[in-house]
Protein backbone atom coordinates (compact mmCIF):
# COMPACT_ATOMS: atom_id res chain seq x y z
CA UNK A 1 0.00 0.00 0.00
CA UNK A 2 1.30 3.27 -0.56
CA UNK A 3 1.85 5.92 1.76
CA UNK A 4 1.34 10.15 1.79
CA UNK A 5 4.96 10.42 1.44
CA UNK A 6 5.18 8.72 -1.79
CA UNK A 7 2.88 10.75 -3.93
CA UNK A 8 2.44 14.47 -1.55
CA UNK A 9 3.83 17.77 -3.15
CA UNK A 10 6.97 18.70 -0.98
CA UNK A 11 7.43 22.17 -3.15
CA UNK A 12 5.74 24.63 -0.67
CA UNK A 13 3.35 27.87 -1.55
CA UNK A 14 3.25 29.96 1.06
CA UNK A 15 1.28 32.93 2.22
CA UNK A 16 1.45 35.01 6.20
CA UNK A 17 -1.72 35.50 7.38
CA UNK A 18 -1.22 39.48 6.63
CA UNK A 19 -1.12 38.68 2.96
CA UNK A 20 -3.93 39.84 1.09
CA UNK A 21 -6.43 37.84 -0.77
CA UNK A 22 -5.47 39.28 -3.87
CA UNK A 23 -1.40 38.15 -3.52
CA UNK A 24 -2.89 34.76 -2.39
CA UNK A 25 -4.93 34.27 -5.57
CA UNK A 26 -2.44 35.93 -7.98
CA UNK A 27 0.32 33.12 -6.39
CA UNK A 28 -2.52 30.28 -6.83
CA UNK A 29 -2.98 31.65 -10.10
CA UNK A 30 1.27 31.43 -11.20
CA UNK A 31 2.26 28.07 -9.86
CA UNK A 32 -1.18 26.15 -10.81
CA UNK A 33 -2.04 25.11 -7.47
CA UNK A 34 -5.61 25.08 -5.86
CA UNK A 35 -4.45 26.03 -1.84
CA UNK A 36 -1.59 27.80 -0.24
CA UNK A 37 -0.13 27.14 2.98
CA UNK A 38 -0.75 30.07 5.40
CA UNK A 39 2.68 30.00 7.73
CA UNK A 40 3.21 32.66 10.97
CA UNK A 41 6.56 32.10 11.03
CA UNK A 42 7.48 28.38 10.89
CA UNK A 43 4.15 27.50 12.90
CA UNK A 44 1.11 26.44 10.82
CA UNK A 45 -1.36 28.94 10.74
CA UNK A 46 -4.13 27.60 8.07
CA UNK A 47 -5.10 27.12 4.58
CA UNK A 48 -6.20 29.09 2.03
CA UNK A 49 -7.92 27.49 -0.93
CA UNK A 50 -9.80 28.30 -3.83
CA UNK A 51 -13.11 28.24 -1.93
CA UNK A 52 -11.86 30.48 0.63
CA UNK A 53 -11.27 32.73 -2.77
CA UNK A 54 -14.90 32.29 -3.92
CA UNK A 55 -16.39 32.58 -1.02
CA UNK A 56 -14.55 36.36 0.06
CA UNK A 57 -15.43 37.67 -3.04
CA UNK A 58 -18.89 36.35 -2.58
CA UNK A 59 -18.75 38.46 0.51
CA UNK A 60 -17.47 41.04 0.10
CA UNK A 61 -16.54 43.49 -3.15
CA UNK A 62 -13.07 44.52 -1.87
CA UNK A 63 -12.34 41.29 -0.96
CA UNK A 64 -8.73 41.07 -2.81
CA UNK A 65 -7.65 43.75 -0.27
CA UNK A 66 -8.19 41.82 2.65
CA UNK A 67 -5.94 39.98 5.19
CA UNK A 68 -5.55 35.93 4.20
CA UNK A 69 -6.09 35.72 7.76
CA UNK A 70 -10.12 37.16 7.64
CA UNK A 71 -10.99 34.07 4.82
CA UNK A 72 -8.56 31.03 5.61
CA UNK A 73 -9.50 27.69 6.98
CA UNK A 74 -7.52 28.03 10.63
CA UNK A 75 -6.46 24.53 12.39
CA UNK A 76 -6.65 22.74 9.32
CA UNK A 77 -6.61 19.50 9.33
CA UNK A 78 -3.17 17.62 8.30
CA UNK A 79 -1.86 13.91 7.21
CA UNK A 80 1.45 11.90 8.47
CA UNK A 81 3.46 11.46 5.45
CA UNK A 82 3.21 7.62 6.65
CA UNK A 83 -0.39 7.30 6.39
CA UNK A 84 -2.01 5.48 3.65
CA UNK A 85 -3.02 7.12 0.50
CA UNK A 86 -6.10 5.14 0.99
CA UNK A 87 -7.30 6.37 4.50
CA UNK A 88 -5.92 10.24 3.96
CA UNK A 89 -8.39 10.10 0.70
CA UNK A 90 -11.13 8.56 3.37
CA UNK A 91 -10.27 11.59 5.04
CA UNK A 92 -10.82 13.82 2.58
CA UNK A 93 -13.85 12.84 1.29
CA UNK A 94 -15.47 12.35 4.24
CA UNK A 95 -14.91 16.00 5.13
CA UNK A 96 -15.05 17.48 2.07
CA UNK A 97 -11.31 18.66 1.51
CA UNK A 98 -9.47 18.87 -1.67
CA UNK A 99 -5.73 19.79 -0.42
CA UNK A 100 -3.82 18.48 3.41
CA UNK A 101 -1.24 19.52 4.51
CA UNK A 102 1.54 16.80 5.31
CA UNK A 103 3.10 17.70 8.66
CA UNK A 104 6.18 15.64 10.29
CA UNK A 105 7.16 15.99 13.59
CA UNK A 106 5.56 19.48 13.88
CA UNK A 107 6.97 20.67 10.59
CA UNK A 108 4.93 21.22 7.33
CA UNK A 109 6.86 18.93 4.96
CA UNK A 110 4.33 18.87 1.97
CA UNK A 111 1.30 19.35 0.77
CA UNK A 112 -1.10 16.37 -0.98
CA UNK A 113 -4.37 16.75 -3.08
CA UNK A 114 -7.30 14.80 -3.78
CA UNK A 115 -5.69 13.96 -7.24
CA UNK A 116 -2.59 13.13 -6.08
CA UNK A 117 -4.76 10.55 -3.98
CA UNK A 118 -7.26 9.59 -6.65
CA UNK A 119 -4.51 9.12 -9.20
Amino acid sequence: MATVREVMSGTLYTVSPSSTVGEAVALMAQHRVGSMIVMDGTRLAGIFTERDTVRAISQSHDAPSHHVESWMTTEPRTVSPDEQVEDALKTMLDNGFRHLPVVEEGEVIGIVSIRDLAG
